[in-house]
């Protein structure tokens, strides 16, 4: 199985892991103090869409993240080729124009939708049989002649570069409201998106010492894949809006993601370790975490301080970071947040 790419937090083999609920499980307390008893409660995994729902001003034509100039003529038939772009198109308000998912878009309304995906790869036959007025894809979404194919068939594809910080969530929104014709209902939701944020940010207990350090480790068992974040996958964004030290970034992990090595984690010496549920589950839990090379003798192995987030939202990047954020904040700090 491939490691994580540098240009992406996850291969795309490893993004079709993504599933279930924002399942929010693991060990919380304080800063401090672990206190295994605390749990963070799980966000029901549905989207919220603005309304009223927008009207498209089409048509439209926009950059794409691949040097290619867009025009989008119609919004009737809309297939996003990942989790995170079905959810913003959702979140618009134009849920009912998306004809199809990939298996990363694990959320409620999407639930129904068929999928366009083998595994990780882009079906170009199944895209094309759903007779698709508009294709959102990522940079890393492929196999690129799947892409090919389906520009070639003459219908647009808007290609949007991945999201790897807060500051790429009103980007991203941008992006897919330009595309959709529907600029004004972007302005919205980003800026309901960018107050949600705000005010969970306001929960983080005022400073009393160091702030928590926190490894965030991607994991799959099931391949023997254990890698240590560095300061390029994704999540140092988040631990820092949560008040946390990203250790691998700390580190100088310069890279996306390192194999985990004893020295590695001795070096990061992590408060408490960050994983994907899906990730953690791989492993057999927090006991086979512990049995990775390294883990027990960090401080956080030694308490047992591990959090999870699901692997359908923590990098996502969009309209629900602020339940992330959340869900961290509580995580780290417990009864204190």
């Amino acid at each position: 199985m491939p490691t994580p790419a540098a240009s992406h937090r996850f291969p795309r083999l490893a993004l079709a892991v993504a599933a279930l609920a924002l399942a929010l499980t693991g060990c919380g307390g304080t800063a401090t103090t672990p206190d295994p008893s605390a749990h963070a409660a799980a966000a029901p995994d549905r989207v919220e869409p603005l309304t009223p729902a927008p009207l498209p001003a089409l048509p439209v034509t926009v950059s794409s993240a691949d040097g290619a100039r867009v025009t989008v003529a119609s919004a009737d038939r809309v297939v996003p080729l990942t989790g995170s772009l079905n959810e913003i198109v959702h979140t618009l308000g134009l849920g009912e124009r998306v004809v199809a998912r990939d298996i990363t878009a694990t959320f409620e309304q999407a639930a129904a939708l068929p999928v366009v995906t083998r595994g990780h790869d882009v079906s170009a036959e199944s895209v094309l049989s759903l007779r698709p007025t508009l294709v959102l894809a990522e940079t890393t979404s492929g196999p690129a002649e799947a892409i090919q194919q389906i520009r070639d068939a003459g219908v647009p594809v808007l290609v949007i570069a991945p999201a790897k910080s807060l500051e790429d969530v009103p980007k991203r929104i941008d992006a897919v409201a330009a595309a959709l014709g529907v600029t004004e209902a972007g302005t919205r939701l980003n800026q309901r998106t960018a107050d949600r944020i705000a005010a969970v940010r306001k929960e983080i207990p005022a400073a009393s010492g160091k702030r928590p350090r926190v490894a965030f480790l991607y994991l799959r068992g099931t391949a023997s894949v254990y890698l240590l974040g560095g300061s390029d996958s994704g999540a140092a964004s988040l631990l820092e809006a949560a008040g946390a030290v990203d250790t691998g970034k700390e580190s100088g992990l310069g890279k996306d993601f390192t194999p985990i090595t004893s020295e590695a984690l001795a070096a990061a010496a992590p408060d408490a370790i960050l994983v994907m549920s899906k990730g953690l589950e791989s492993v057999g839990g927090v006991d086979g975490l512990a049995k990775i090379p390294g883990v027990a003798q960090t401080p956080a192995g030694m308490d047992r301080r591990v959090f999870t987030v699901d692997d359908g939202v923590l990098l996502n990047y969009g309209p629900r970071t602020d339940q992330v954020l959340s869900s961290l904040i509580n995580q780290l700090y417990g009864k204190a947040a």
